[in-house]
């Protein structure tokens, strides 16, 4: 049976992750302390939300999009030589 492998080691995970939730707090700590009103808070707390979910879905489209384009390498290479074009 073939051994599961990841591209990160865990301690790069946690990096990752941990960096996340330090600079997600820290953005949240600011606006708390913000000395605007609440309207000006949540507008820029709505700002970042979005860009913090965009940043995850394009970081995945990326992904996907060159996990795609290596894959169809791989099976265009697999094909015989006529059928390439």
């Amino acid at each position: 049976m073939k051994k599961k492998a990841y591209r990160n080691t865990p301690a790069f995970a946690f990096l990752a992750w941990g960096s996340f939730a330090f600079f997600v707090m820290l953005m949240l700590i600011g606006l708390y302390t913000l000395k605007e009103p609440l309207m000006v808070k949540g507008y820029y707390l709505m700002g970042s939300v979005g860009l913090i979910s965009s940043a995850f879905t394009l970081s995945k489209v990326i992904r996907d999009n060159q996990e795609d384009e290596e894959r169809y390498n791989q099976m265009f290479r697999a094909l015989p030589e006529k059928e390439r074009g």
